[in-house]
């Protein structure tokens, strides 16, 4: 067997962790002193001309059986999100970016959409992620990451009652079999999976992303994203 794509692969992944990590501390560094204006989050930078790695787009798993995944499973670009529900750009985005995209890309099948539970922010992120594997098992993910990301809901916390509550919202049918999965093994073995991915790209903050193996950090604004969408499906389609 050659051991040429592992190789690449490895190569790959090292690139990506090197600029995942320096664009994620970039998105997620104090402002200097005296600035105005936006987070810097909005100003870095994402040329879709550069930083393609072909390699990464392994990490799509295009499963059509995936409950956290939306759209086609062979659309010709995947868009991978690795990000914490108590995080307010991840929640900028599920509002403002995210449907957008949905409606534009996913909807006439050029675009899938995976989630990555990437927690970060300590335990109630880590209860959260497994509450919504629980709901995708219902197939309510998309419905949960609604109510979850849905303005100040973070605010209120994901204490037990709290998720319970938003999985009622989703309209999880089964609230017994919801909060046994949520406390289940295989709910943290599927986080802990996700986590593992998104920390072997260097990724530090959340959200991040990956575009056709291309990463982006940070909740960049929709042309950001629809540019690296048009270049991915360009690239696709030009393909043999």
């Amino acid at each position: 067997m050659s051991r040429t794509k592992p190789v690449a692969l490895v190569s790959g992944v090292a690139v990506a962790a090197v600029l995942l990590g320096v664009v994620s501390y970039t998105a997620t560094k104090p402002a200097s002193p005296g600035a105005s204006g936006s987070s810097s989050v909005a100003e870095v930078s994402a040329d879709p001309s550069t930083g393609v790695y072909a390699e990464l787009e392994a990490y799509a798993r295009r499963d059509a059986s995936d409950k956290l995944a939306l759209g086609r499973a062979d659309a010709p670009v995947v868009l991978i999100e690795y990000a914490d529900f108590k995080c307010g750009y991840c929640g900028k985005f599920a509002r403002d970016t995210e449907p957008a995209l949905v409606r534009k890309y996913v909807q006439n099948g050029t675009l899938r959409i995976e989630w990555r539970n990437f927690p970060i922010f300590g335990e109630e992120s880590e209860t959260a992620a497994r509450a919504s594997w629980a709901a995708g098992q219902q197939g309510r993910f998309w419905e949960f990451h609604r109510a979850a990301y849905a303005e100040g809901a973070k605010e209120k916390g994901f204490g037990k009652d709290r998720l319970a509550a938003l999985a009622k919202e989703a309209g999880v049918p089964d609230a017994a079999r919801f909060a046994r999965d949520t406390d289940g093994a295989a709910a943290r073995a599927a986080v802990r999976a996700d986590q593992e991915q998104g920390y072997s790209l260097g990724a530090t903050s959340t959200p991040s992303f990956l575009v056709n193996g291309r990463p982006i950090a940070g909740a960049q604004p929709l042309e950001t994203f629809t540019e690296a969408i048009e270049a991915a499906a360009k690239t696709a389609k030009a393909r043999p």
